[in-house]
């Protein structure tokens, strides 16, 4: 179709680093990529840090004007109240949060995220100028029994429940079987999910949306294997994990234009 989506490589730092390591962290990972001669305009960098982070983060990269996206990794269903520990949208807007993780599959297991929950939150996301990372994926109980798309797809379509036509998203498909096993799911799995995915915004959004929506893989990306993933049509991106914590790896994974054979 001749359509140019902007590849991502989104860093899922988790629960760990605090504000002085994730400082630290940003500061070396820029260097790393400015000594190897990145191009930033051909492919986007995000970081998600902790909460405690964000505003370290982010006035490292105003100040230093680092070009990396920063987002924020769950946000709350409410802008404020009586809500002990949630953070509101409108609290990660002021911080110049540009975007935020929804529906990890860990929100999903440890925190009993359903999809209903997953859409209030996608909601809360666009309602406060952020743009949601939709998180979809299955078990390997879910593989067993309904195979690899059938499950993904579901969460997606009531993700997308009254997500206005034109609204900036992105989805990462992260199979739960693969997460932190070391075993990737291959680039024809992930291709025929993502591409069912594609089919899910096409049909609820139109057209348009599905050409630009840029779909992420997630699930044991590695600096040996990312390559083989963006060779794919449908995939335009990464949501690293463990290795974005670790410089001269999250640099390899986002340098995946100057792998052999890409």
């Amino acid at each position: 179709m001749g359509v140019t989506r902007t590849p991502l490589i989104a860093g899922n730092w988790k629960m760990n680093l605090d504000h002085l390591q994730a400082v630290a962290l940003v500061q070396k990972l820029h260097w790393s990529l400015k000594d190897a001669d990145h191009d930033f305009d051909s492919v986007d960098v995000t970081v998600f840090p902790p909460f405690t982070d964000l505003r370290s983060v982010q006035t490292l990269l105003d100040a230093d004007k680092i070009p990396f996206g920063l987002g924020a990794q769950d946000l709350s269903v409410h802008d404020s109240g009586a809500y002990t520990g949630e953070i509101s949208g409108a609290f990660l807007s002021k911080l110049s949060v540009g975007s935020v993780i929804i529906g990890h599959s860990e929100r999903r297991d440890y925190h009993a995220e359903d999809d209903q929950v997953v859409a209030a939150k996608t909601q809360a996301a666009l309602k406060n100028g952020l743009v949601p990372v939709i998180c979809v994926g299955e078990t390997s109980e879910d593989l067993e029994k309904f195979g690899a798309s059938a499950v993904p797809v579901g969460q997606l379509e009531v993700a997308l429940e009254n997500v206005p036509a034109d609204a900036e998203i992105v989805v990462a498909y992260e199979p739960v079987w693969a997460i932190g096993s070391g075993q990737a799911a291959t680039p024809e799995q992930a291709q025929d999910v993502c591409q069912k995915l594609r089919e899910v915004i096409r049909a609820k959004l139109g057209d348009d949306a599905a050409d630009k929506t840029r779909v992420l893989y997630g699930g044991s990306v590695k600096s040996d294997n990312i390559a083989s993933f963006m060779r794919e049509p449908d995939i335009d991106g990464a949501l690293v994990g463990g290795g974005s914590l670790k410089v001269d790896e999250f640099s390899s994974i986002v340098r995946f234009k100057s792998h052999v054979g890409v």
